[in-house]
């Protein structure tokens, strides 16, 4: 009787079915090695190309913003909306007056105004905007307390200000100047402002400090009082009194803190040699008379 020799399966994976060989665990182990290469060179990537559709929408937000508040200054004879502090606007609001360029005060508890939508767009500029309240809020902007992520909320309805130096700001410029900068001009009319292209209406601000939506800084102040955002990799977006908008990149570090709740320990004086964003700002906030 003739003895059977069965083939060595040494080294050699079973053949599927038709004959096809499958793949060894090396094959598979190199397979998954290269995706995970790949993924690592690809989500960066994706994360930089989502930024970069953030800050291009973002950027469009304040051009809608900007033609608004140009319409409301063609319709009001020329003059710039109310820009309001944070105990004025709550009174009008009380009264049910919505005259201010807008009206939620943001805060980190659980106030309603962190999420009404409906008073951005009620009074103000908000009847040239339309229903948009996405208009008002930069699609990268996701700061909350833990307290309102707690409460299931996703984001505040607001990220952007007005500058203080722009439009009439109630009680703070009753005798015709700002009394927070009174050697400088406040613009209330359009035509006040020599060089519109040169003076900011609209800027995103720092989560921490955004409140009541008037963007104030003192010029002789040497210090922060309320920070730009810095969203767009360390820069922010602003409209022009001209209607133009742009990016402007914040160079020092401490105008770039992190956006969350007290990371800018506002207000805060300006390291030495690291006066740059705010030299720049505050030419783009008003001149001298």
């Amino acid at each position: 009787m003739n003895k059977v020799v069965m083939p060595s399966l040494r080294g050699r994976f079973p053949a599927a079915e038709g004959g096809v060989r499958g793949f060894t665990l090396i094959e598979l182990l190199v397979v998954i090695g290269l995706i995970v290469i790949l993924a690592g060179l690809l989500l960066p990537a994706l994360a930089g190309a989502r930024s970069r559709g953030q800050a291009v929408a973002c950027l469009n937000n304040h051009r809608q913003l900007a033609m608004a508040c140009l319409l409301y200054v063609a319709d009001f004879n020329d003059t710039f909306p109310y820009n309001l502090g944070a105990s004025e606007i709550r009174q009008a609001a009380a009264q049910n007056h919505f005259y201010n360029w807008t009206t939620p005060v943001m805060s980190w508890e659980l106030d309603s105004d962190n999420t009404n939508s409906a008073l951005l767009t009620r009074g103000g500029i908000g009847p040239y905007t339309g229903p948009s309240a996405a208009l008002y809020r930069c699609p990268a902007d996701r700061a909350l307390s833990d307290l309102q992520r707690q409460a299931g909320w996703r984001e505040r309805v607001r990220s952007l200000s007005m500058n203080a130096m722009v439009g009439n700001a109630g009680q703070f410029s009753e005798s015709g100047a700002n009394s927070n900068n009174p050697h400088y001009r406040q613009f209330f009319r359009l035509t006040q402002v020599p060089r519109p292209a040169t003076i900011f209406v609209f800027i995103e601000e720092h989560p921490d400090s955004i409140n009541d939506g008037y963007f104030l800084n003192h010029f002789y102040s040497r210090r922060w009082t309320d920070l730009p955002a810095a969203w767009h990799q360390g820069a922010a977006n602003l409209a022009f009194a001209d209607g133009h908008v742009e990016r402007r990149r914040w160079l020092a570090a401490s105008t770039r803190p992190p956006h969350q709740p007290d990371a800018a320990r506002l207000p805060f004086p300006i390291p030495d040699g690291q006066t740059e964003d705010f030299d720049w700002l505050m030419q783009h906030t008003s001149i001298k008379p």
